[in-house]
């Protein structure tokens, strides 16, 4: 199993092009940037358990920007999106700044993608929150065309164009790996109609240990499983070495680097004793 860390690159903290030098010179496999384009101030949906909003949700650089930075300081590790809100995003415009990053990477990008939490955020974007699910599949099976076809077209009820040229295409083909995002009730639908990975976030009693073999009953074609938010718990880390999960990726806290290094510090810990017990 690989390991990686999660990270908001925002503007007043460690930059994502030093980041991800620290995070390859440390050993770790990859790095993943969040993504949110703005936060509305109504703050009408929820935060996760009804607690208050961390600031670094609407602090954080564009997405692709700081992929670049990371590629660009970078030779080995992969970079990728943690996750890309592809229902905020124009397919067309997503679909070449996916190719442009894996051309510049030498080909390691990695694209996990989803649909969001943040209703409001949504509907400024123009996306209705009851079709996100509809949306998310047709923008992404629009990329897919893109990056696959000379001359591409979709026709679909959310995304429409006829014959388009787009270059250049992705480094990886036929396209990077898709890392289907959620953990909610459809979301294996949607990683086996589109996906190459399911990229849930790690829940304590959330289940996502036991639906993976849910995953595999139901997929007729390899898939990859890679979790974030996994804990700094080596107990944890065996669990799902043992359910056969790909890349273990750890949240580190957005600020100065002294701050980051504490957090990659306390994640090689958990790291260290996972190895130690069985790896």
């Amino acid at each position: 199993m690989d390991f990686g860390i999660g990270y908001f690159p925002t503007h007043n903290a460690m930059a994502p092009g030093d980041l991800a030098r620290l995070a390859e010179e440390r050993g770790q496999s990859a790095v993943f940037f969040a993504e949110h384009t703005h936060i509305p101030a109504s703050r009408d949906t929820p935060y996760e358990d009804g607690r208050e909003l961390p600031q670094k949700y609407w602090h954080t650089y564009d997405l692709f920007v700081a992929l670049t930075a990371a590629a660009a300081a970078t030779s080995r590790l992969r970079v990728g999106s943690g996750i890309c809100l592809v229902i905020e995003r124009d397919p067309i415009i997503t679909a070449k700044e996916v190719a442009s990053l894996d051309n510049l990477s030498g080909g390691r990008f990695e694209f996990g993608v989803g649909a969001g939490w943040n209703r409001e955020e949504m509907r400024n974007h123009g996306t209705d929150p009851r079709v996100r699910m509809a949306v998310l599949h047709e923008r992404i099976q629009a990329m897919k065309a893109i990056w696959a076809e000379e001359e591409a077209s979709y026709h679909g009820t959310y995304v429409d164009f006829q014959r388009i040229w787009s270059f250049p295409k992705p480094v990886q083909r036929p396209h990077p790996p898709i890392l289907v995002g959620g953990t909610g009730p459809g979301v294996l639908d949607r990683v086996l109609a589109f996906g190459d990975a399911w990229f849930p976030n790690y829940r304590s009693g959330g289940g996502v240990i036991e639906r993976i073999g849910e995953l595999r009953a139901k997929a007729e074609r390899h898939i990859d499983v890679q979790v974030l938010s996994a804990p700094a718990d080596p107990v944890v880390l065996q669990r799902l070495h043992e359910a056969g999960v790909q890349r273990a990726s750890r949240w580190i806290p957005s600020g100065p680097r002294s701050i980051v290094e504490r957090g990659l510090e306390e994640w090689e810990r958990a790291i260290a004793d996972f190895a130690g017990e069985g790896a």
